[in-house]
């Protein structure tokens, strides 16, 4: 039953996945748009830590993880997040829902592992004004944008030897984005636009390793190290340029520009190798804390299409923190003494720098895992608080509540069939 399931949801849901727009955030219209969190709900409600495995849990940020299952494990996650949007002059406030992972993990023996799925990896979503003036009146520019990049996934992970495993993750990644902008002058009949459309796909992998030994009889040292490899993505791209009347709407003059001739029909995306570390300790099933640092050499990244004079990419990194606690998970009196509360904090400098301007990212968060029957299933519910960017410089500042629902559903396969 819950294979069917499982199934159904996975027919139907593909398609939302790569249609969905899923952020609204005007820090979107940089690079490959607003980057998801790649995590499951367990994993992002402690700071987004991947050091952590267990062999219940599916663990989508290092592929080692895998080798630990010890259950197969169906994993999907949604997410509804509120903004309020805020710069020097103005306020706005916008939701948006998402389907974040599907994803099912699989135990092939002892110490082997796989795993696959699909999760959108990024996300364009942005619409906006510009307003200036010059000795011929005033000019306004509107920017809108849509779209982004999905990913599916294959993973194995293998224990090498004692507490000590393997693995790897080939991802490819798809999607379209579509940028437009307009032109107005003030008491002028006619506008412009130009429009950009690119078909984007590519390949990239991401290696981990987990060492967690004993070092007391009740207590285990966690660490890990993943390194998701450079992502050389291909771009196909068309570019129409034209007038409108800003009276009635239509289009004027409409003309395609001849990319090929200047070599940007077909453009290479390169998304920068990113490093993380982590060190964690807990007692199992009792509590565990942790600590992760991720870096991205983010100063590399251009753009061919639409450079941008303002802007500049510089190093990017995140610091994470967090951790659970499980009262007493054998109780047979409370139920809320068998669930798991989890708890983090991130801080993040993104790379992106605009207008002299920063924008790092700072998030709290924290959720419950509650046990779904006698079985080893359970659903989680989290929540995260957090503020990106700035009002300075006629910037935007960001603040966010976010509300994660997972399903983490485990069942047997590969049983051999018994005869009385």
């Amino acid at each position: 039953m819950v294979k069917n399931f499982i199934i159904a949801i996975l027919c139907v849901t593909s398609v939302s996945i790569y249609a969905q727009n899923s952020t609204v955030s005007p820090y979107s219209y940089f690079g490959v748009g607003d980057l998801k969190a790649l995590g499951t709900v367990e994993n992002q409600m402690m700071g987004g830590l991947s050091v952590y495995a267990d062999s219940i849990h599916v663990n989508l940020q290092n592929p080692a993880a895998y080798s630990k299952l010890a259950l197969t494990t169906y994993a999907a996650g949604i997410s509804r997040k509120e903004y309020s949007l805020k710069s020097n002059v103005s306020s706005e406030s916008a939701s948006i829902s998402n389907l974040d992972y599907l994803s099912l993990g699989l135990s092939l023996g002892k110490g082997f592992g796989m795993g696959f799925g699909i999760m959108p990896y990024s996300s364009v979503g942005y619409n906006f004004l510009s307003e200036r003036t010059n000795s011929q009146g005033a000019i306004t520019e509107s920017f809108n944008g849509e779209g982004g990049l999905n990913r599916v996934y294959f993973s194995l992970g293998y224990e090498l030897f004692k507490d000590f495993s393997l693995g790897v993750t080939s991802n490819f990644n798809f999607g379209n984005q579509k940028t437009s902008s307009f032109q107005t002058n003030e008491d002028v009949q006619f506008g412009s636009f130009n429009k950009i459309e690119s078909r984007i796909k590519g390949f990239d992998f991401n290696f981990g390793a987990t060492f967690a030994p004993k070092v007391t009889e009740k207590h285990t040292l966690f660490s890990s190290v993943s390194v998701n490899t450079q992502a050389n993505l291909v771009s196909e791209n068309t570019r129409t340029i034209g007038s409108f009347s800003t009276v009635s709407g239509r289009d004027i003059e409409v003309q395609e520009v001849d990319l090929e001739a200047q070599g940007l029909a077909r453009t290479g995306v390169q998304i920068p190798t990113t490093a993380t570390f982590g060190v964690g300790y807990g007692q199992d099933k009792k509590w565990f804390i942790g600590a992760e640092y991720s870096f991205q050499e983010l100063s590399t990244f251009e753009n061919e299409l639409t450079p941008f004079s303002n802007l500049v990419y510089e190093n990017a990194e995140t610091f994470r923190i967090g951790g659970y606690y499980i009262p007493e998970y054998t109780s047979f009196t409370s139920y809320f003494k068998r669930a798991t509360y989890r708890a983090g904090a991130k801080v993040s400098k993104s790379g992106i720098v605009v207008d002299n301007k920063e924008i790092n990212d700072f998030g709290i968060t924290f959720g419950i895992g509650l046990p779904m029957g006698r079985n080893l299933s359970n659903i989680n519910l989290g929540f995260e608080l957090g503020k990106r960017g700035t009002k300075y410089g006629d910037l935007v500042e960001e603040s966010y509540f976010k509300v994660n629902l997972g399903l983490s559903l485990n069942d047997k396969w590969f049983i051999p069939r018994k005869i009385n």
